[in-house]
């Protein structure tokens, strides 16, 4: 009884499941670090303001975020009696968001306490805002520029080889290779 040991008694259990493997072909062209602190608070005012129940959270998120494209989707013809490569459509880009979100401060009183719903929400729009400000950036544009000069080789090899390149996207990224 003199010696009063503490006992702690812990489990864990975790399983891993593979839900799929796919094999790609995409081309990550372009990639941009975000930083955001977000803060949040919300207060529950009882008795005309006079008594109030606040909860607070200070979180930072740390995105990584990667513009791609798939090139599954990239429509090319080859007509090689008429040595020409034809493009018909260069497909859209992909943005990928990989957040790290930490939890700084977490406050909260005994009658205004987090649920599981408060959080999820609070690490949704904390998403949403890097979002927007991917909209923002010139990360989309330099994607595609960077995309344009990855389908130059195509135009590229066409010199080299007698071959014309037709570009039916609309897009005029050949334009740019002709001179």
């Amino acid at each position: 009884m003199c010696n009063k040991k503490e006992a702690t008694h812990e489990k864990e259990e975790i399983q891993v499941v593979v839900t799929s493997i796919k094999n790609l072909s995409k081309l990550v062209v372009s990639k941009g670090t975000f930083s955001e602190v977000y803060n949040y608070s919300d207060s529950k005012k009882y008795f005309y303001d006079y008594l109030s129940f606040d909860k607070k959270a200070i979180i930072t998120v740390n995105a990584n975020v990667e513009v791609g494209y798939d090139l599954s989707k990239l429509e090319i013809q080859i007509d090689s009696i008429g040595k020409r490569i034809i493009i018909n459509k260069i497909p859209k880009e992909e943005v990928v968001i990989s957040p790290d979100v930490k939890y700084f401060d977490l406050q909260q009183s005994q009658f205004n306490t987090f649920s599981k719903y408060d959080l999820n929400k609070i690490n949704q729009k904390s998403i949403e805002k890097i979002k927007q400000t991917i909209e923002v950036t010139d990360l989309k544009k330099k994607a595609k520029e960077r995309l344009f000069e990855e389908l130059s080789k195509i135009y590229q090899l066409s010199v080299i080889y007698d071959w014309q390149v037709v570009d039916n996207t609309g897009s005029g990224f050949s334009k740019q290779f002709k001179d």
